[in-house]
């Protein structure tokens, strides 16, 4: 795959206006290329091999053997360009290039080149200040969040520490005696509460004479140990019901009138689910703003390259070293953060476990099933030929002009047509699935749904052919059976037939074990009752959605 596809592909879609317009300046390269070719191809009809550049060059002076010393300035005719940071009020950050051979042939071009390049430049350094910026104020934000955390863990967990919350007398009381108790061997630390010194450095802690261990003993870790202040939790809700119906809500405004600020271990629970999300989200974050600056990098390195190749200059060198002392380029400040995150998450939420923290924050992509694809394809052709059956026996048997067909459409076709209702809209969200997939789209996020379960556009559609080939074959068993002489006799079977197919679609949605995406089929379950008892209910995206769904389809 050729790199501008790729690029295209890589692109965050919310931040797709702030990338490079990689095509843009390629499209410029072709004109200077073809400009080029124009103007040259008629010099070079009457010049012998070797062009009359390259003679050129056998009487410029000779330059001497000794290579330049590292470092020392190289002002001579070879260098093309001249790129400078601006200076004055309002141009922080902005970088111009000078283009030093302005009276040459074409140059107009190359002018024009260096300028897009300049504003493309400009416009992604830019962007990645200003977000670098934002993730540093969430990720303050964040740390605020977490020793808030910490400060209910001691009060839930209460190990040791019962009076932090008077003053710093009772406190260092609690400590002293919890320090005489571990001396013994009678403590028992609670393993969440955890020293809080060593987020000043990401791979050390820090002991009481300030050196930096790698790993201390039970016995320094609670001597240099300094809790989180409790005072903290004074402002601090946590709201566990959410007001979906009328009866929570009054229960939220009863439990909101008391005073008590005590917590349980439900709501320590919540919080740490609440923040273990937002630590997740925000990785997730910082690894997007990561592949921006690796990918816009990139994107310069290969424009340049073409460039090179055009113009048969060597400018890439100096401006390519522009950009890597540039803040796009040199800044490092996303990479610690990253390593920050990874190290609080392995530590608070995956007790210490380095490979089952980085799972979760990294979560690997699901991989295609063979399997999933020979039953997609196995389940459509028997559709396929269901459907063509039941068009050749309505033909052959000339159901359509016989006398019962008024009753067959009055009786049994509307309980035929509710699956394929329901086949439909299972096809129309696999589409859906697929276009969100396909422009990236975050909609497990978006839906709520939980993460690694999410269905993709193979599987529903899957499950939407396996419905379809159910239905075919009750209609073909049921059309048979009403016209077959022999079977007239059981007409109550003959009805019975849709339905046993209800029957069997209700076992599989409410079976209680897991298997055939059973969180899916249970998030169905809950947003279509939150659909049905929408007056009594809040109604959230997913509720709204599938009704949306639902209704458009009538």
């Amino acid at each position: 795959m050729k790199f501008g596809k790729e690029f295209a592909s890589q692109m965050v879609p919310e931040w797709e206006e702030a990338y490079m317009d990689y095509n843009s300046l390629k499209t410029t390269l072709k004109q200077m290329s073809r400009f080029r070719e124009l103007n040259e191809s008629a010099p070079m009809a009457s010049t012998p091999k070797g062009s009359l550049k390259r003679r050129l060059t056998l009487y410029r002076a000779f330059s001497g053997l000794t290579a330049t010393q590292r470092g020392s300035p190289r002002m001579n005719e070879d260098e093309v360009i001249l790129v400078r940071a601006e200076e004055g009020e309002g141009s922080e950050g902005l970088y111009q290039t000078m283009f030093l051979k302005p009276s040459e042939e074409g140059a107009e071009q190359d002018l024009v080149f260096f300028k897009k390049l300049d504003h493309e430049f400009n416009k992604v350094n830019n962007f990645y200040k200003k977000m670098v910026k934002e993730v540093v104020e969430e990720a303050e934000e964040l740390s605020k969040q977490m020793n808030v955390l910490i400060a209910l863990r001691i009060k839930v967990d209460k190990v040791g520490f019962r009076n932090l919350t008077s003053n710093r007398t009772s406190t260092s009381t609690s400590m002293n005696h919890h320090i005489n108790i571990a001396r013994h061997g009678h403590s028992r630390v609670h393993m969440d509460v955890i020293h809080e010194v060593e987020m000043s450095n990401g791979r050390h802690l820090e002991d009481r004479n300030g050196n930096y261990v790698e790993q201390t003993t039970s016995e320094t870790t609670v001597e240099g140990f300094r809790p989180a202040s409790l005072e903290i939790l004074d402002h601090v809700k946590i709201n566990m019901t959410t007001p979906e119906t009328p009866i929570s809500t009054i229960k939220g405004l009863l439990s909101s009138s008391e005073s008590d600020q005590s917590f349980s271990k439900k709501e320590l629970g919540k919080a740490e689910e609440q923040i273990s999300i937002a630590l997740k989200e925000f990785y997730h974050k910082l690894r997007l703003l990561k592949s921006y600056s690796f990918l816009n990098l990139l994107a310069f390195s290969k424009i340049m390259k073409k460039y090179d190749k055009v113009s048969s200059r060597n400018a890439s060198k100096d401006y390519l070293k522009m950009v890597d002392s540039s803040y796009v380029g040199s800044s490092d400040e996303v990479n610690r953060l990253m390593e920050r995150v990874e190290h609080a998450f392995i530590k608070h939420f995956a007790n210490g476990n380095h490979r089952k923290g980085m799972n979760t924050l990294r979560p690997t992509a699901k991989r295609e099933r063979h399997r999933i694809t020979f039953l997609l394809g196995l389940f459509t052709g028997c559709s396929i030929a269901l459907i063509v059956a039941l068009i050749i026996l309505i033909h052959a048997r000339n159901i359509l002009y016989s006398e019962g067909r008024t009753r067959y459409m009055e009786n049994i076709f509307p309980l035929y047509s509710l699956f394929g209702y329901i086949v439909l809209h299972m096809i129309m969200y696999s589409a859906n699935v697929y276009l969100w997939r396909r422009y990236k789209i975050n909609y497990p996020f978006i839906f709520g749904l939980k993460e690694g379960t999410e269905l993709g556009y193979r599987e529903v559609f899957l499950l939407s052919s396996g419905l379809a080939v159910l239905s075919l074959a009750a209609v073909l068993s049921n059309l048979d059976m009403e016209m077959d002489q022999r079977t007239k006799s059981f007409s109550a079977l003959t009805e019975l037939v849709p339905l046993g197919l209800v029957i069997v679609l209700l076992l599989i949605t409410f079976c209680p074990f897991n298997i055939m995406y059973k969180s899916s089929r249970f998030f169905l379950i809950r947003c279509a009752f939150h659909c049905v008892c929408a007056p009594l209910y809040k109604v959230n995206l997913p509720d709204n959605f599938l009704a949306d769904q639902l209704t458009s389809q009538v």
